[in-house]
């Protein structure tokens, strides 16, 4: 469920408000999905849930494939934009407001049994009906623009490694994500998540520049040591300076 979804069931809407009647049936159909799957969905449960007449949900909706596209396009896509979007828009540093969305991802038994609804409505509806594929891609694809454009703006700001490609990241890092809910709700483990989202921050945290600079290459201690080498006999004038002569024995190796 997410942020600012309730619980509508248990009595009949007062209110003759079409909007709140309409918020009500949006609200109630995306938790009989999250619950039911699409296909297992039924709309007397979903008008139980919401409280409100089948006459209201035909004044609102066509049938129960526009009821269906409207919770992608209002619900879901809210929920991708409150929790990962608006934060990345205010955030200054793009990987601190990352970290932070990972680390805010509940592990609790009622997330762990629903998992993430866009991704199961994906796996189930993608291939079944083009209303619902489409509508996911765009909710996809504005995710990863969101995420990539705040990694762009670290850039700028020095925040963020000028080689990493922020679109590649970005994908990288919603499908990371989508597959370790996926993981833990398959197994209904809470320790599958937190190894999840510890990996994440982990490949977070690398798309920091090295301290005081933003460089694309940082070397390895055995280049250092080969580096070393080199300056070391052009300095004292030895024949074949450019010659690397490795020590063989481990007393005679340098610490690096």
């Amino acid at each position: 469920m997410f942020k600012g979804e309730k619980d509508l069931s248990g009595g009949v809407a007062r209110s003759r408000d079409p909007v709140l009647t309409r918020q009500r049936l949006l609200q109630a159909a995306s938790q009989e999905i999250c619950h039911s799957g699409f296909r297992g969905s039924d709309l007397e449960a979903v008008l139980n849930r919401a409280g409100v007449t089948k006459g209201a949900l035909y004044h609102h909706f066509e049938n129960k494939e526009a009821l269906g596209h409207a919770v992608v396009d209002e619900v879901l896509a809210a929920g991708v934009r409150d929790k990962w979007l608006r934060p990345l828009e205010r955030a200054t540093n793009p990987i601190d407001a990352l970290v932070r969305i990972v680390q805010s991802t509940s592990t609790k038994p009622e997330w762990l049994r629903g998992g993430c609804p866009i991704n199961n409505l994906a796996q189930e509806m993608s291939a079944l009906d083009e209303g619902f594929r489409k509508r996911l891609a765009k909710l996809f694809s504005g995710w990863y623009d969101g995420i990539a454009a705040a990694l762009r703006k670290g850039q700028k700001r020095g925040l963020v490694r000028n080689e990493v490609d922020p679109r590649e990241r970005a994908i990288f890092l919603v499908a990371v994500y989508e597959g370790y809910l996926s993981l833990a709700k398959n197994s209904q483990d809470a320790r599958v998540l937190r190894a999840g989202k510890r990996t994440m921050i982990l490949q977070l945290e690398s798309l920091r520049p090295c301290p005081g600079q933003n460089r694309s290459y940082r070397p390895m201690p055995e280049e250092l040591f080969l580096q070393n080498e080199h300056t070391n006999r052009r300095k004292a004038g030895t024949k074949n300076a450019y010659k690397v002569h490795r020590p063989h024995r481990a007393e005679d190796r340098l610490s690096v």
